[in-house]
C-alpha cells in the first residue's frame, strides 16, 4: 500500500501545466490558495484605476500611496495577531490617537527629547493592551466588549490629555524625521536585492530543512515562478520609489516590523502558541500551552503596535488633534487585516496579511480621491470589499472541514 493509497492529499503535484492545473484546482476547492486572490485583486485595483486616471500609476503618487499605508498597516499587524487568536480589538484606533498625544504632550509642552517622548508612547500602548488583556483573561469578559469599553475610554483619554489646545503642532525633527526621511535612490535598489537574496536563501533553506526530514518539498520549478514574480515585484517598488523621492524610512520601519512579526508567528514558540490557541484553545490549554499568558501578550502587542502606528501618523501630519485615531482608524485596520488573508475564525494569517491588504484598502481609497468621489461611496465600496474578504474567509474555511472529513 503505497502513501497514494491512504490519502491522495499527501501526493505532490505532477510535474508540468497539467500537474499545476491540477495543485491549482485542488487547492481551490480546499480553500488553500493563501495570498493569490489579494494579489490578483490588487492587479485589477491598480488597472482599473489607472484606465479611469493615468496619473494613479504615477511614481508619486504610488509613493504617497505607500506611506498613507504605513500608519494604519502597522496598526493592522496587532490587529493580525488579535484575529490569529479569534479574538477581535476595537480599541485600535483610539489607542494610536492616545498614544500620540501623550507623545506630543511630552515632548511639546513639557520639554522631552523626541525620542523619549516615542517610547513614553510605546510604552502607554504596552500597558494599555497589558490592561485590556488581564481583563479579558482574568475575568473572562468577551475581548469584543473589553475593548469596546476601551474605545470609548481611550477617546476621552485623548481629549483629556490634549486639553483646551485641541491640537498639538510637531516639530522634533526625531518624530517628524520618522516619515519625512527619505534615503537615495540607491538605497531602494540595495534594499531590493537584499530583499530578493533573503526571500530565496530562506526559501532554499527550508526546501533543504524538509528534503533532510523526509517531508514533501514542493517542485523546484515552482520556486523559482515564485520568486521571479516577487523579484519583479520589488525590483517594480524600487525603480518607482527611486523615480520619486527615493528610499522613505517610514516605508523601511513598516517592512521591518512585518518581516519581524511573521518570523515571530511562524518560527518561534511564541508563535506555534498562537495559532494553536486560535485553532483550538482546550486542545492548546490539554497540550500544557498557558493560554491566558498567551492571550495577554498578544493584547499587549497589539496595542504596542497601535500605538507606533499612531506615532507614525502623527509624525505624517506634523501634528495630533482629537481626531487622531478616530473615524473609519479601528475599522480599517480590522479590514486590511481580513482583506489580507487573515481568517476571523483564528489560526490562520500572517503579517503579511497587513501589507496585501493594507495596499487593497489604500489603493482604493487612493484611487477614489483621484476620480473625486464623495465619501459616501468610498465607504460603501470599502465595505463591500470587506464583505467580499469575509466571504471568501468563511468559504475557504468550509473547504477545508469538507476535506478535513473525507
Amino acid at each position: 500500500m503505497t502513501v497514494s493509497d491512504l490519502d491522495p492529499r499527501l501526493v505532490t503535484d505532477q510535474p508540468g501545466l497539467a500537474g499545476a492545473w491540477a495543485g491549482f484546482r485542488r487547492r481551490l476547492a480546499e480553500g488553500e490558495l493563501g495570498t493569490l486572490p489579494v494579489i490578483v485583486g490588487i492587479a485589477v485595483i491598480w488597472a482599473a484605476f489607472w484606465l479611469a486616471n493615468d496619473r494613479f500609476l504615477t511614481p508619486a503618487n504610488l509613493t504617497n500611496l505607500l506611506l498613507q499605508l504605513v500608519a494604519t498597516g502597522t496598526i493592522a499587524i496587532g490587529v493580525v495577531l488579535v484575529l490569529l487568536l479569534a479574538e477581535i480589538d476595537l480599541s485600535v484606533g483610539p489607542v494610536s490617537g492616545f498614544a500620540a498625544g501623550v507623545m506630543a504632550v511630552l515632548n511639546v509642552k513639557m520639554g522631552w527629547p523626541g525620542w523619549l517622548a516615542i517610547l513614553a508612547a510605546l510604552a502607554v500602548g504596552a500597558v494599555i493592551g497589558a490592561v485590556q488583556g488581564f481583563w479579558v483573561t482574568r475575568f473572562r469578559i468577551p475581548a469584543f466588549v473589553v475593548t469596546l469599553a476601551g474605545f470609548l475610554s481611550w477617546t476621552g483619554a485623548l481629549l483629556l490629555v490634549l486639553g483646551e489646545t485641541g491640537t498639538v503642532n510637531l516639530t522634533d525633527e526625531s518624530i517628524t524625521g520618522l516619515t519625512s526621511t527619505f534615503f537615495i535612490p540607491l538605497d531602494a535598489w540595495l534594499l531590493a536585492v537584499v530583499v530578493i537574496a533573503g526571500y530565496a536563501g530562506a526559501k532554499l533553506w527550508e526546501r533543504r530543512k524538509r528534503a533532510a526530514a523526509g517531508l514533501p518539498v514542493p517542485p523546484m520549478q515552482l520556486l523559482v515562478t515564485r520568486l521571479v514574480v516577487i523579484a519583479l515585484a520589488v525590483l517594480a517598488t524600487a525603480a518607482v520609489l527611486a523615480a520619486d523621492r527615493g528610499l522613505p524610512l517610514a516605508v523601511v520601519i513598516f517592512l521591518a516590523i512585518v518581516v519581524l512579526t511573521d518570523l515571530l508567528i511562524k518560527r518561534t514558540r511564541f508563535g506555534r502558541h498562537v495559532l494553536a490557541v486560535g485553532g483550538n484553545p482546550e486542545a492548546a490549554r490539554r497540550a500544557g500551552i498557558q493560554v491566558d499568558n498567551v492571550r495577554l501578550a498578544v493584547f499587549t502587542l497589539a496595542s504596542t503596535l497601535a500605538a507606533a502606528g499612531g506615532i507614525l501618523a502623527a509624525s505624517r501630519l506634523f501634528a495630533v488633534n482629537q481626531s487622531s485615531g478616530q473615524a473609519d482608524t479601528t475599522l480599517n485596520a480590522i479590514a486590511i487585516a481580513v482583506i489580507g488573508g487573515t481568517s476571523l475564525f483564528g489560526g490562520r494569517g500572517s503579517a503579511y496579511s497587513a501589507l496585501l491588504g493594507g495596499l487593497v484598502i489604500i489603493s482604493i481609497q487612493n484611487g477614489m480621491n483621484l476620480l473625486g468621489w464623495e465619501a459616501d461611496i468610498k465607504f460603501i465600496v470599502t465595505g463591500l470589499v470587506l464583505l467580499l474578504a469575509a466571504t471568501v474567509d468563511a468559504l475557504s474555511r468550509r473547504g477545508r472541514q469538507a476535506h478535513g472529513r473525507a
